[in-house]
């Protein structure tokens, strides 16, 4: 029987193919499926949004999770659209206004990637939210 993963993202979907990192060599900017608390282990995608200082071996990772329910929030929901870069099936938008830190475990793959204009986007609402634009 398929995953939740697997049948929200089947193997046979275009996937972002420029890397074969494992999720031990994450870095800011990779699109992540991650099952985060309060999801009732849903796995979902999410951009990791941690600095790429922290070693590999730092036990947890702040995260930005991604929902495909679009809300017209453009200063603080950053609206991405689905591409084999980033392995996003359907657009969706990078919660900025809702970070949080899993440990490593809870994230089982990079499936994309987000470009700099996207990453741009993300970091301007990131200080936004943070108050880091005050």
């Amino acid at each position: 029987m398929a995953s939740a993963a697997e049948r929200l993202w089947p193997t046979n979907a275009p996937r972002w193919t420029g890397s074969n990192r494992s999720v031990n060599s994450m870095r800011r900017g990779d699109v992540v499926m991650v099952a985060a608390a309060g999801d009732d282990g849903k796995p979902r995608p999410a951009e990791v949004v941690q600095t790429d200082a922290l070693p590999d071996s730092h036990a947890s990772v702040i995260i930005c999770q991604m929902s495909s329910e679009l809300a017209d929030a453009p200063d603080f929901r950053i609206t991405i659209d689905a591409a084999p870069e980033n392995g996003l099936r359907e657009t969706s938008q990078v919660m900025a206004d809702k970070p949080v830190t899993v440990r490593r475990e809870r994230i089982s793959t990079i499936i994309g990637r987000l470009n700099a204009a996207e990453m741009a986007r993300v970091n301007t609402a990131i200080a936004l939210v943070m108050g880091l634009a005050d």
